[in-house]
């Protein structure tokens, strides 16, 4: 039994509140555990210069962590992104792209903002699922508006954390176990099981072939409820 009372392959309470700001085309909060990230979908009808008359579309992503989200102020960056935040945005947007079909979405861009509220660990990973379901909303929009008659979505995407601690595979890290992990990985999946990126590090010592299976099979069952989740959040929706 882990210290906040879960099993080793139990998530933390995973909620999406959608619909949470007017002015985006897709937005929610998503809460996991204490890790709260609000995610905001943008449309805009133009698209990167590089992609000016190739008829695609573009998704990208941006990621902040709030001054007030971890026990101490953390800095705005004003002066460009840190690297660990350039390197957080961009998988939340490789993470995206990898089920929209950029053709079918047209010659726009959607922006997915994702500003970390509060902070307990699995921070990337819940801006990917939060993330989702606001690009999933905002497609959802297009279609309601008559811009798209169907859904550029390919699949859906889900994104857990998890790692070795006293020698035990744990799903879905709070801060308390990340900070200790002797290894620590995330795991993001499409929603038809396929693996879209893995990010993994020995942080003690290296780890065996035979670990990392047992971290992936535990991090297939956790996306597989996390999918169920954000389903449930765009019940209703014509996203798809």
């Amino acid at each position: 039994m882990r210290a906040d009372g879960r099993t080793n392959d139990e998530l933390r309470p995973i909620r999406f509140a959608t619909h949470i700001n007017m002015h985006a085309a897709g937005s929610c909060i998503v809460e996991t555990g204490d890790t709260r990230v609000h995610c905001t979908a943008t449309l805009e009808e133009k698209v990167p210069r590089w992609l000016r008359d190739s008829g695609q579309g573009w998704v990208t992503a941006e990621y902040r962590m709030l001054p007030g989200a971890t026990n101490s102020r953390m800095r705005r960056e004003t002066n460009g992104v840190k690297g660990r935040t350039a390197e957080i945005q961009r998988l939340i947007g490789r993470a995206l792209r990898a089920v929209v079909d950029l053709e079918a979405l047209g010659p726009r861009q959607i922006t997915v903002d994702c500003d970390v509220l509060q902070a307990d660990g699995g921070t990337r990973t819940a801006a990917i699922n939060g993330g989702f379901v606001a690009l999933a909303l905002a497609i959802a929009k297009l279609k309601a508006d008559g811009e798209l008659t169907g859904s550029p979505l390919t699949d859906s995407v889900a994104a857990v954390s998890l790692g070795i601690i006293d020698g035990e595979v744990r799903l879905d890290l709070p801060y308390e176990e990340d900070a200790r992990a002797e290894v620590d990985l995330n795991l993001v999946m499409s929603g038809g099981g396929g693996i879209i990126e893995v990010q993994g590090t020995g942080e003690a010592h290296p780890f065996l072939r035979a670990q990392l299976d047992a971290i992936l099979d535990l991090g297939a069952a956790g996306a597989v409820a996390i999918t169920e989740a954000q389903a449930a959040a765009l019940d209703g929706e014509d996203w798809r």
